[in-house]
C-alpha cells in the first residue's frame, strides 16, 4: 500500500518510496539537531551572554576553515562516500563533547566550544542534505515534493524538542548528546537506501565532483542568480541573529535555572515546528504551484516587517516570543523549501560547492556581523524598541531582493535553463 495515498496528488506513482526515505533522512537530521538546540542555547548562556558576539565570530572563522576542507573532500571523493563521511565525523565529535561534559573539564570553555561546533554542524549537515535533494529531484519534482520532504524534517523538529523538554531536567543537558548521535547514524542509513532507490541519479554518485577547493566561491561571484540568493540569505541571517540576541538577553534576565531555560527553549522550538509542519504539508506546494516563487520568497520579509514594527511599539518578552515563533515557522514552512527549489536550476558542482558556501560562510558571516551590530546597539543604549526601528527598513530592502531573485528564477524557467 502506498503510504502517501492519503496525500494530495503531488506525489505521483513511483515516487512514494524515495520521498518517504528523503523525509525520514530529514526527520533524522532535524530530530538530532533539535535535541541539541536547547542545549546549545543553554551553553550560550553558561558561556556568558556577553560573549555571544565572540562566539558568532568564532563560528564564522571555523566556517572559513571548514569550507575549503569540504571543497577538497568533495572534489576527490564520490558522493556516496563523502556524504556519509560528513555525518560520521560529526557523530565522533559529538561523542567527544559528551565525554568532556561528563568530566566537567573547563566547563565554560567547553560550553563555548560546543556552541560554535553546533552552529557549524547545523548548517553543514542541512546544506549537504539539500544539495543531495537538489541532485536527486528535478525542478518540476522539487516544486511538488520539497514541501512533503520538509515536513519530514519538521516532524523530526517536533520530536527533538519534545525529547529535550522531557529529558532535560531528568538526565541533564549533557546526556542528550548520545541521543542526537543515534539519529545522525539513522541519517547515514537513509543515504545508503536513497542511493539504491535513485538509480537514475547514481550515475554521478561514484564520480568525484572535481574542480578546485575554492570552486564554490568562484562560481558564486560569477553568477547574478547565486549572488541574489546570497543577498537573500545574508539579510535573513542578520535579522534573525539580531532577534536571537534580544531573546537570549531577556531570557537570561528572566530565568535563573539552567533546566528551566533549556525547557523553555525546547518548548519554543516545539511551537515553531508545529506551525512549520502544517505549512509544509498544506501550504507551500499550493503557493509554489498557484502563486509562484516570487510570492513564496516575499512572505518571510513581509512577516519580518510586521513583526519588527510590532516590537517597536510593544517591546515585551511576550511579543518577542510570538514574533520569533511566527518568523521561524514562516522560514521553515515556506521560505526555506522555496529557496531550496532554486538550486534545482544550477549545475551539480554549484549544488554542492557554491551552495555550501552560501549555507555556511554567508550565513555564519551574517551571524558574526549581526552579533557585533547587536553589541554596538547595546553599547549605544538601544533597547528592543530601538533595535526594531532600525530593522524595519532593512526588512523593506529584503523585500526588494526577494523580487529580484523571483524575477531571475522566472527567467531561468522561461529560458529552459535546466542543467
Amino acid at each position: 500500500m502506498n503510504p502517501f495515498s492519503a496525500l494530495p496528488s503531488q506525489i505521483r506513482p513511483g515516487e512514494g518510496r524515495i520521498v518517504a526515505w528523503s523525509a525520514l533522512y530529514f526527520f533524522s537530521l532535524l530530530c538530532g539537531y533539535y535535541v541539541l538546540r536547547p542545549v546549545r542555547d543553554e551553553m550560550g548562556i553558561q558561556g556568558g551572554v556577553g560573549n555571544l558576539p565572540w562566539l558568532f565570530s568564532a563560528t564564522f572563522v571555523v566556517m572559513l576553515a571548514a569550507v575549503p576542507m569540504f571543497g577538497w573532500v568533495s572534489a576527490r571523493l564520490p558522493r556516496r562516500t563523502f556524504l556519509p563521511g560528513v555525518y560520521v565525523f560529526f557523530v565522533a565529535t559529538l561523542l567527544a563533547f559528551h565525554f568532556l561534559f561528563l568530566q566537567r573539564i573547563e566547563v565554560a570553555g567547553v560550553a563555548r566550544a560546543f556552541f560554535v561546533w553546533l552552529s557549524v554542524f547545523n548548517l553543514f549537515v542541512v546544506s549537504v542534505f539539500w544539495s543531495f535533494m537538489a541532485d536527486l529531484y528535478s525542478h518540476e519534482q522539487a516544486r511538488r515534493l520539497f514541501g512533503f520532504i520538509s515536513a519530514g524534517g519538521s516532524a523530526g523538529a517536533l520530536a527533538g524538542p519534545a525529547l529535550a523538554a522531557a529529558l532535560a531536567q531528568a538526565l541533564g543537558p549533557a546526556n542528550l548528546l548520545p541521543v542526537s548521535a543515534g539519529f545522525l547514524l539513522l541519517a547515514v542509513v537513509c543515504i545508503a537506501r536513497l542511493g539504491q532507490l535513485a538509480a537514475s541519479a547514481e550515475r554521478d554518485a561514484a564520480t568525484p565532483l572535481g574542480g578546485s577547493v575554492w570552486a564554490g566561491l568562484a562560481t558564486l561571484t560569477r553568477s547574478p542568480y547565486l549572488l541574489a540568493i546570497a543577498g537573500y540569505i545574508l539579510v535573513n541571517t542578520l535579522l534573525g541573529t539580531l532577534l536571537y540576541f534580544q531573546q537570549q538577553g531577556i531570557v537570561a534576565q528572566t530565568y535563573s535555572d539552567p533546566g528551566e531555560r533549556t525547557r523553555l527553549f525546547a518548548l519554543l522550538d516545539l511551537s515553531v515546528n508545529v506551525l512549520s509542519l502544517a505549512g509544509q504539508t498544506l501550504v507551500i506546494s499550493a503557493i509554489l504551484r498557484w502563486l509562484g516563487m516570487t510570492f513564496a520568497l516575499l512572505l518571510l520579509p513581509l512577516v519580518s516587517v510586521a513583526g519588527f514594527a510590532l516590537l517597536g511599539v510593544w517591546p515585551t518578552l511576550a511579543a518577542l516570543i510570538v514574533f520569533a515563533v511566527l518568523r521561524r515557522a514562516t522560514e521553515y514552512a515556506l521560505s526555506k523549501p522555496a529557496r531550496e527549489v532554486l538550486f534545482t536550476l544550477v549545475t551539480r558542482e554549484e549544488k554542492y560547492k557554491a551552495k555550501n558556501v552560501l549555507d555556511t560562510v554567508v550565513a555564519r558571516g551574517g551571524d558574526a556581523v549581526s552579533g557585533w551590530i547587536a553589541q554596538g546597539f547595546k553599547a549605544a543604549g538601544l533597547a528592543l524598541a530601538g533595535v526594531s526601528a532600525v530593522a524595519v527598513p532593512v526588512c523593506l530592502a529584503w523585500c526588494g531582493i526577494a523580487l529580484v531573485l523571483g524575477r531571475l528564477h522566472g527567467k531561468r524557467v522561461a529560458n529552459g535553463d535546466f542543467p
